[in-house]
């Protein structure tokens, strides 16, 4: 069984489907690519998945640690505590608190203490405390960050929030990690640290990973698998050669024919 299992997926918004019977799979560890021209409904699927949107029929079924459940219509604070995290297109970070603790809120889904350890900051407390602090710190060295982890998240450069906003992601310890644009508004050289990154996380954490990105040289370099949405259809699917050379990807890029 897939890790992840999209069948029949859609999602209407009155008289306009945003997305329509889409079907996907993704294998424990795969790093897999969703790509598509603007407005193909690929946020839309990331929101169907993550809880944001309910979706009008269709099923999604999750299935890590040996147990299999669908959670489609579920919140989006009960589906990350599922085993799925991601980033958004546009970035939400809580811009007034420094950088350790956007990390820090997001371990705590899963902290070992509870609202009367908090108040009388009992050794179990600070036991986990200290916890969240080590992995927190961990994390942003992965990213470069620990040495900015005490400023203001607004404050950091764009593309180090960016960074951020898959540091706090991680910090939810997901089996499954979406990212919505990752590279966005990045240049060459961020581009390329990035693309690096996202490797050594699959590779140092084990991760399976569904990106949806615009920088076709990313996707190509570093995904395994390709799927490809128009109008909110699955167009194509394949490997990253099979994709390239796709006509009706090419049209669906282009507009005509080449």
């Amino acid at each position: 069984m897939a890790l992840l299992t999209v069948k029949n997926l859609t999602k209407s918004f009155g008289g306009l489907t945003a997305v329509s019977d889409v079907n996907m799979q993704i294998e424990e560890g795969e790093l897999v690519g969703l790509i598509g021209p603007n407005g193909a409904g690929k946020t839309t699927l990331f929101n169907l998945l993550t809880g944001v949107y309910e979706p009008t029929t269709g099923k999604v079924i999750l299935n890590t640690h040996g147990k299999e459940r669908e959670i489609q219509g579920k919140k989006p604070y009960n589906i990350c505590g599922e085993g799925i995290a991601r980033t958004f297109q546009n970035i939400r970070l809580f811009k007034e608190l420094s950088v350790l603790d956007n990390v820090r809120i997001a371990m705590h889904q899963r902290v070992g203490y509870n609202m009367m350890d908090a108040f009388l900051h009992t050794p179990k407390y600070v036991k986990e405390e200290e916890r969240m602090i080590k992995e927190a710190e961990e994390l942003l060295d992965i990213f470069h960050l620990s040495h900015k982890k005490f400023e203001k998240a607004k404050n950091l450069p764009y593309g180090e929030q960016r960074h951020l906003e898959i540091v706090r992601a991680m910090a939810t310890k997901p089996d499954l990690l979406l990212l919505d644009e990752p590279a966005a508004g990045m240049n060459p050289n961020e581009t390329a640290a990035l693309t690096e990154t996202i490797a050594q996380l699959r590779r140092d954490f084990g991760l399976t990973i569904l990106l949806i990105e615009h920088d076709m040289s990313l996707v190509m370099k570093i995904c395994e698998r390709i799927y490809v949405l128009n109008y909110g259809q699955m167009l194509a699917k394949g490997t990253p050669d099979e994709i390239r050379n796709n006509k009706q990807v090419i049209e669906a890029y282009l507009g005509e024919e080449r």
